[in-house]
């Protein structure tokens, strides 16, 4: 089946899973997170991408992130993927591939998604049973977007401001917003729209992005089509 052809409109949040091939490890030491996190940073400035939140697991990244410029995070993405790989190589003595193929990744409504796709992401550690709170896990925003620790990464997305009318009521409020349960339909269509490369919104957000982008956002019906009679 062909892929079908990215889309990545300026101004638009995009959520990212980058994943190690066959499930491998990406990261085995502080230094590997330190280096993937430096250099993230460093292709994000110079491509004009806003990173709002992000998770760093053993073998696979989660980022949720806002393009500035026209092919911004292609380009980011490329570049961060091969410093990391030769990194990797170099560290471990190994050769080959360390991505499972080209990155997934699906645009997200600003309204009623956004700040469920921050949740989703930071939370990663605590469904995987790693830690059972989000601020007990270093290499995530959370802590940045909870608690204030500073962070030249992170680059607060406007939703996020608009939580309080300072610092310290945006992170009460979205304190706040991890004690309530995350739907598991929601989970399942964060998945779903990410691995296909969809929209994740309402109906009238899809179909926005459909006509900006002559690209479709939703998966086709199943089944034979009908037969005209």
């Amino acid at each position: 089946m062909a892929r079908l052809p990215r889309v990545s409109p300026t101004g638009v949040a995009q959520h990212i899973i980058q994943r190690g091939n066959n499930h491998q490890i990406c990261f085995a030491n502080k230094q590997d997170y330190s280096a993937y996190a430096s250099w993230l940073k460093d292709y994000s400035e110079k491509f004009n991408v806003h990173i709002h939140a992000w998770v760093f697991m053993t073998n696979h990244v989660h980022l949720l992130c806002t393009p500035h410029s026209k092919g911004a995070i292609s380009s980011m993405m490329q570049s961060l993927g091969r410093q990391y790989v030769q990194y990797f190589n170099h560290s471990y003595k190994r050769t080959g591939t360390l991505w499972e193929g080209r990155y997934k990744s699906c645009l997200v409504q600003d309204e009623n998604y956004l700040i469920q796709l921050y949740r989703y992401i930071e939370l990663n550690p605590v469904r995987a049973n790693m830690v059972d709170d989000p601020a007990k896990y270093s290499w995530s925003s959370y802590q940045i977007n909870a608690s204030g620790k500073e962070s030249p990464l992170c680059k607060p997305h406007p939703l996020y401001l608009s939580l309080g009318a300072n610092a310290k009521e945006q992170q009460l409020a979205y304190r706040q917003l991890f004690a309530l349960h995350i739907d598991g339909k929601l989970i399942d269509d964060i998945r779903e729209s990410t691995n296909s490369g969809m929209a994740i919104g309402n109906e009238h957000f899809k179909k926005e992005i459909e006509v900006l982008t002559g690209r479709r956002m939703q998966p086709k019906k199943r089944g034979r089509p009908k037969a005209n009679k």
